[in-house]
C-alpha cells in the first residue's frame, strides 16, 4: 500500500475533479441569469446553507495555511480557531435576520446592496464598500491560489516526471482549474461543493487527529514534551507571537468575523429567514471539528521535526502535504487532499464571486452606468480578478496563513462597523460609513506596503478595526440624525 501512496493520492485527487467539473457543468445550467451567478437564486437550505458558512471560513486559510502556522508559531493560532466562533455567533445574532429581510427587501444581490438600502441608497457607500471587498478578496482569494499551489507542488513532486515542477506552473494549472469552475457555476457551484467537501473534511479531521496523537507512543503528552524541551513559549498559552500578538487575533477574528462578506452574503441566500437558527449550530460544530486537523497536524509536524523524525520543511506551509504524505494511511490521505481541494476551490469560488459582484455591479451602478450582459461581464470579471490574485500570491511573500490573515482584517476593518454595529444602530450615519471604511484601507495597505513594523506583533487588522469603529461611532453621534426608508426601519426593529 505504501509504494501505492503517491498514485492513490492523485488519483483521488483527479476523480474529485472530475467530480467538480460535473458539478460546474449542472450548475451552469442552473445559472441563467446573474441573481443565479451571485446569489443562488436565494434557495438554500440550511445544511447546504450551514456547510458553505463553516467550509468558508476554514479552506486553503484553515486546512494548509494553519497547520503551517501552528508549525512555526506554536499554540499562537489557536486564538484564531477559538475566536472565530465567536464571530459566528455574532454574525448570526446580530444580521443573520435583518440582512436577510433587508436583501429581500431591496431585491438585492450583493452586499454594497444591502448597504446602500441601509444608507438611504448612498452611492459613496456603495462604492466605497465595493472596493473594500476587491481589495480584501486579493488577499483572501491569493491565500486560496497559493495553498491549492503548494498542495500540488508537493504532491507532484513525488513523482519522477514532475519532481522539477515549478511553483509558477502549479499556480497556473490551480488558476486554470478554478477559472473554469466558477465561470460556469458562479455560487451555486460553490455552496453545493461545500456540502460534500464539509462532510468529507469533517471525518477527515477526526482521522488524522488521531493520526496526528499516533505519531508518537505517547500522544499529545509526548509531542507536548518534545516541543517544551525545543522552545517551552510554543506549547504556552501564547506561542511564540506573545500575549498582545493574539489578544489582537482574538479580536480582529471575534468582532472581525461579523465582517466577512463570503459569510455574510451566504446569510443573504437562505431559502426561509428563520433558517439561522438552524444554520448556526450546524456551523459551530463543523467548524469544530473540522479544525482538528489545524491543530494536531501543526503540532505534530514541529514535534516530528524537532525528534529528527522528519527532515527540516522547506516552508511551513508545507507542514499539511508533508505530514498526509507521509503518516497518514493513503486511502484517508487521499479523502483528505481530495476534500482540502474542494475547499479551496469552493472557497476560492465564493471570493470570486463577491469580488466580481463588486467589479461589474456593484461599482457601476454607484457610478449611475447600467451595464448590459451582467453575467457574460461576470465570468470575464472572474478570470481577471483570478489573474491578478494570482500575482499577489507568488509575489507577496507571505505564508498562507499570514496573507488569509490580512484578507480578513481588511474584511473586518472596513464592513464590522457599516454593517454589524450599522444595521443596529439607527443612529449611524452615511458620512460615518463612509468615513470608517476609508480610514481602514488607508491604515491596513499603508501599513501592509510600507512593511511598517508594529510593536507586540499586534495584528495590522486590530488597529484598523479598532480605528474605524471608533471614527464611525463619533461621526455617527455628533452628526445629524439621517432620516432613514421606513421599511428600512421597520427591519431594523424586528
Amino acid at each position: 500500500m505504501e509504494a501505492l501512496r503517491t498514485p492513490i493520492i492523485l488519483t483521488s485527487l483527479t476523480l474529485y475533479m472530475i467530480l467538480c467539473i460535473g458539478i460546474g457543468i449542472w450548475a451552469l445550467r442552473k445559472t441563467k441569469s446573474a441573481h443565479d451567478f451571485f446569489m443562488a437564486g436565494r434557495d438554500l437550505g440550511v445544511m447546504v446553507s450551514a456547510f458553505a458558512v463553516f467550509s468558508s471560513i476554514l479552506s486553503g486559510f484553515g486546512f494548509v495555511g494553519g497547520p503551517g502556522l501552528v508549525y512555526k508559531m506554536g499554540m499562537s493560532s489557536v486564538w484564531m480557531v477559538v475566536s472565530a466562533i465567536i464571530g459566528f455567533n455574532i454574525s448570526f445574532f446580530l444580521l443573520a435576520k435583518r440582512i436577510r429581510l433587508l436583501a429581500e427587501l431591496g431585491d438585492s444581490m450583493s452586499l454594497p446592496d444591502v448597504v446602500a438600502l441601509r444608507y438611504n441608497n448612498n452611492n459613496n457607500t456603495r462604492l466605497l464598500i465595493a472596493v473594500a471587498i476587491i481589495l480584501g478578496v486579493l488577499g483572501y482569494l491569493a491565500t486560496q491560489i497559493l495553498a491549492m499551489a503548494i498542495v500540488l507542488q508537493d504532491l507532484l513532486s513525488e513523482t519522477e516526471t514532475l519532481k522539477l515542477i515549478s511553483l509558477e506552473i502549479c499556480v497556473l494549472i490551480s488558476c486554470s482549474i478554478l477559472v473554469f469552475y466558477s465561470v460556469t457555476g458562479g455560487i451555486i457551484a460553490s455552496v453545493y461543493t461545500d456540502l460534500i467537501q464539509g462532510a468529507i473534511m469533517m471525518v477527515g479531521a477526526v482521522l488524522i487527529f488521531f493520526a496526528a496523537i499516533n505519531a508518537f507512543d505517547g500522544g499529545f503528552t509526548e509531542i507536548s514534551k518534545t516541543i517544551l524541551g525545543d522552545d517551552p513559549e510554543a506549547i504556552g498559552p501564547w506561542g511564540t507571537l506573545g500575549m498582545f500578538g493574539c489578544l489582537s487575533w482574538f479580536f480582529v477574528f471575534g468582532l472581525g468575523g461579523s465582517g466577512q462578506p463570503h459569510v455574510i452574503t451566504k446569510m443573504m441566500m437562505n431559502k426561509n429567514v428563520e433558517d439561522a437558527r438552524g444554520i448556526l449550530p450546524l456551523s459551530i460544530a463543523g467548524y469544530t471539528i473540522a479544525a482538528l486537523l489545524w491543530i494536531s497536524i501543526g503540532l505534530a509536524m514541529r514535534a516530528l521535526v524537532i525528534s529528527g523524525q522528519h527532515p527540516e520543511l522547506a516552508s511551513a506551509d508545507a507542514a499539511a502535504s508533508q505530514f498526509l504524505q507521509t503518516y497518514a494511511h493513503p486511502i484517508l490521505a487521499g479523502l483528505v487532499f481530495a476534500g482540502l481541494f474542494a475547499a479551496i476551490m469552493s472557497t476560492a469560488d465564493g471570493f470570486l464571486n463577491i469580488g466580481t459582484a463588486a467589479v461589474m455591479h456593484d461599482i457601476p451602478k454607484a457610478l449611475n452606468f447600467t451595464l448590459t450582459n451582467e453575467l457574460f461581464w461576470a465570468r470575464m470579471t472572474t478570470f481577471l480578478i483570478t489573474v491578478l490574485a494570482s500575482g499577489f500570491a507568488l509575489y507577496s511573500g507571505d505564508l498562507i496563513a499570514i496573507l488569509g490573515a490580512f484578507g480578513w482584517g481588511t474584511f473586518a476593518a472596513a464592513i464590522v462597523p457599516v454593517v454589524t454595529i450599522g444595521f443596529n444602530w439607527k443612529k449611524a450615519t452615511p458620512m460615518a460609513a463612509n468615513v470608517a471604511i476609508l480610514s481602514s484601507l488607508i491604515i491596513n495597505f499603508v501599513l501592509k506596503i510600507s512593511k511598517t513594523p508594529i510593536p507586540y506583533n499586534i495584528d495590522v487588522g486590530a488597529i484598523a478595526l479598532a480605528v474605524s469603529m471608533i471614527l464611525f461611532i463619533s461621526i455617527s453621534l455628533l452628526s445629524k440624525t439621517v432620516e432613514m426608508d421606513p421599511d428600512v426601519e421597520a427591519v431594523m426593529d424586528l
